[in-house]
């Protein structure tokens, strides 16, 4: 094999392996938000189905007591809770709460919040027609904030045994802080787990 040759087959072999090293990479970095997708869509691991149907009116007077847990993860300077402890609705019907969020710190901090509910059997059947979640939340220094979200329960979880005698749901949301925003704040390292759409920096931050 003359070099002309040999030197050909080694760029032919190199640009192959740049080649199967960014299809790696770029399969990492999709991997979360795609099974986040994958757990939206399908109630997978605890996790509410969004958006799709609205709530199509309750068909029987069967009730569920849904309750509303905030996390705040210790890198965000911010002050999350839930402004009801509770709600009782009918299967079917549309519920409506509200969080809040309140920024600690003396400069804009973004954050973004993740949710579950429990029992994680119950993801199928809890349906969030609006939510502040998977997207970018600024807010000011000492600013506040009101995050209402919508759901209701199919009444098809009265009729699967695994469900059925299911009489209280947790909706839990946990806020974090963005990565952009945690490496603008040279915070990264302190910044959490993050799923779904990350947002820019705060506007006007240094």
């Amino acid at each position: 094999m003359d070099k002309t040759t040999l030197a050909r087959r080694n760029r032919r072999l190199g640009l192959i392996s740049l080649g199967v090293v960014g299809t790696m990479l770029g399969v990492s970095f999709a991997a979360v938000p795609l099974y986040a997708v994958f757990c939206q869509v399908t109630g997978y691991n605890g996790t509410p189905q969004i958006g799709g149907a609205a709530a199509p009116g309750a068909t029987s007077d069967r009730s569920i007591t849904i309750r509303f847990d905030a996390q705040t993860h210790p890198g965000l300077p911010w002050r999350f809770q839930a402004d009801q402890p509770n709600v009782r609705i009918r299967l079917g019907d549309e519920g409506l709460a509200f969080y809040r969020a309140e920024n600690l710190a003396g400069t804009a901090v973004q954050g973004i919040a993740t949710y579950n509910v429990t029992p994680d059997v119950v993801g199928p059947y809890f349906h969030k027609t609006h939510c502040f979640c998977f997207d970018a939340q600024t807010l000011e220094p000492g600013q506040t904030a009101d995050m209402p979200v919508t759901f209701w329960v199919d009444p098809a979880i009265a009729t699967n045994p695994e469900t059925r005698d299911i009489r209280t749901i947790t909706l839990s949301y946990t806020f974090f802080r963005t990565l952009a925003d945690a490496e603008r704040a040279g915070a990264l390292a302190s910044a959490g787990p993050h799923v779904g759409r990350l947002g820019t920096v705060p506007p006007g931050t240094p």
